[in-house]
């Protein structure tokens, strides 16, 4: 009798770990047509030759995202060039690919008025890693990030998973900038 207790409760742990195993949660189930639609969409971009640059990441050439530069690069050439390692300043508006703004540096008081400062080896989705190294000081550039190299199958705030992003970003600084 002193079994009883013991032997409910653990058919009721095994019963829920056996639910929980064998649970479809996989969220490419309820995000289906927005992933479809995040692909294509990043597609028809990747389509734009004359318009992106494709940039992919040395560490893994799967990696990529498109970039645009709205400045004259011939003007920013000889400005210095953050490291993957560098801190970096920069102000950027982010939509998702149908538009929907998401989020803004503009927003910002800290470390000064519209800037966000991070540094790019830590603490920023992979996408920022992969572009902001290719620009110099003073470029604005527009980055879309594939959501494999965004937030990937998670989401985060309003950005719902397999998110495309849109970025318009320009470097503004590189504090303490080490050579």
């Amino acid at each position: 009798m002193k079994k009883l207790p013991f032997i409910l409760v653990l058919a009721m742990v095994l019963g829920t770990i056996t639910t929980s195993c064998f649970k479809d949660d996989d969220p490419a189930d309820e995000y289906s047509d927005w992933l479809v639609d995040n692909i294509e969409w990043y597609e028809q971009q990747e389509e734009q030759t004359n318009y992106y640059t494709k940039v992919t990441a040395p560490w893994d050439p799967a990696a990529e995202v498109l970039i645009h530069w709205y400045n004259d690069t011939t003007k920013t050439k000889g400005n210095l060039k953050p490291k993957f390692t560098s801190m970096v300043d920069v102000k950027y508006h982010l939509s998702l690919y149908d538009g929907t703004p998401i989020d803004s540096s503009f927003n910002s008081t800290s470390p000064a008025d519209s800037l966000f400062r991070c540094r790019l080896n830590s603490g920023v989705i992979e996408g920022w890693a992969i572009a902001v190294p290719r620009m110099h000081i003073g470029d604005s550039c527009r980055v879309i990030i594939p959501y494999n190299v965004g937030y990937g199958t998670t989401s985060s705030g309003d950005i719902k998973p397999y998110s495309t992003l849109d970025f318009k970003i320009k470097l503004v600084g590189i504090p303490k900038y080490e050579q």
